[in-house]
């Protein structure tokens, strides 16, 4: 009996939209989701500009979640639990024809959002709001499901972390079906003030879509993204046994720390080469079969530099002639829900045998020399691709999907 991993079900919320297809068509479009801030007034901080997730999300959750429960929800816990429930609904997932002591729902999650504009909060409702694991629970809740029911939290790379570990519970008989991703948004003064401070952050407010721009010369930091991402990871044997749709396959993943930095990455891209080596020989699969790589590509200077250093170390002279690109040049960072957003995203590409561009890439960094698909999608053959998750404090993480049989 096959005990493959697949992926029978994905879906996000973005600023580019409230659904997979919505945000895929704006993608390949080259469409950007940065904007000035909305939430609150950014006025008096240096960087004024994200990408938000569309207003008409308030209506959809006012559709799909009870008021009570809504009010004991942040808006971020609201996002992961409308981007599952829009999932489960599109895929037609009977979780009553399942052993539900074998479905489990792990999500990275770094925070749930309760900040100063969080709105709602109160005495009654402050400290569930704020509960790390609340996600997870409302998930597992709605479906009754009693399999493992957990957080990761490894910043920007938790939610490829989360899926890693679904991969390991399918993998190890544990579990037959794993909703996994996450959820976040950190749109919000203190945080935005913080990542002022350590000289991370875009400030390129007069033109918000044009700010997010990796492997670019003039690059001047990431732009902060918002949203949800939920992949459904099911063993091949009970996809098949229950006739569901297959998307592709998950071949394997590399976790690693670099325990070098909490905030820099490895000089030369050491940390991050290590990781791409290791998702290689985790998935059985060589080197000159990968076919694109889906980028961590935050727009800072270390980061891409790096990053473009590690595949070089890693592919050597073929290299160039795998196209890289990074989908925070339209969505921004989205942080714990990064690593499932993108890599859903590669799983699209895989499926529509089709790139997502790097759009603002108009003034190219000499130094930076990969394909990295500038400013327009392209159709290219893809069977094999790396989605690559890069975190403060060193967590690393590549996920490897396969075109399925």
């Amino acid at each position: 009996m096959s005990n493959k991993v697949v992926i029978t079900g994905f879906n996000i919320i973005s600023s580019l939209g409230l659904n997979a297809d919505e945000n895929w068509n704006n993608l390949v479009n080259g469409k950007s989701g940065v904007s000035r801030i909305t939430l609150f007034d950014p006025s008096q901080l240096q960087t004024q500009i994200a990408a938000q997730v569309p207003d008409s999300f308030e209506s959809l959750s006012q559709e799909l979640i009870k008021k009570r429960q809504a009010r004991q929800m942040t808006r971020v816990t609201r996002m992961a639990y409308i981007c599952t429930k829009d999932l489960v609904n599109k895929e037609n997932i009977d979780f009553e024809s399942f052993d539900k002591s074998r479905c489990a729902v792990i999500l990275g999650v770094v925070n749930t959002g309760n900040s100063s504009v969080e709105k709602g909060t109160n005495a009654k409702n402050r400290i569930i709001k704020g509960m790390n694991n609340a996600m997870p629970a409302w998930i597992s809740m709605e479906y009754k499901l009693l399999g493992p029911s957990y957080t990761i939290s490894t910043a920007c790379a938790s939610s490829a972390y989360a899926i890693a570990a679904g991969y390991d519970l399918i993998k190890n008989g544990k579990a037959d079906l794993v909703i996994a991703g996450g959820a976040d948004s950190i749109i919000n003064p203190e945080e935005i003030e913080g990542f002022n401070e350590l000289f991370a952050l875009s400030i390129e407010n007069k033109k918000p879509e044009k700010a997010s721009k990796p492997f670019s010369k003039n690059r001047d930091g990431f732009v902060i993204g918002e949203g949800a991402g939920i992949m459904i990871l099911e063993s091949e044997a009970s996809a098949k046994a229950r006739n569901a749709k297959i998307y592709v396959e998950l071949a394997g993943y590399g976790l690693t720390s670099e325990a070098y930095n909490i905030m820099a990455p490895m000089a030369d891209g050491e940390g991050m080469a290590q990781t791409i080596e290791t998702a290689l020989k985790h998935a059985g699969i060589q080197k000159n079969k990968i076919d694109y790589i889906s980028a961590h590509g935050t727009s800072t200077t270390l980061n891409d530099s790096f990053e473009v250093k590690a595949i070089k170390k890693v592919f050597g002279e073929n290299a160039k002639s795998i196209p890289v690109s990074s989908q925070k040049s339209m969505i921004g960072h989205t942080v714990g829900a990064a690593g499932v957003i993108e890599g859903i995203i590669t799983i699209q590409s895989i499926l529509n045998q089709s790139l997502t561009p790097t759009v603002n890439l108009d003034d190219p960094d000499p130094e930076l020399d990969l394909d990295f698909v500038p400013n327009q999608s392209r159709k290219h053959k893809i069977k094999v691709a790396l989605s690559n998750s890069f975190a403060f404090g060193g967590h690393n993480a590549t996920l490897v999907f396969r075109k399925a049989d």
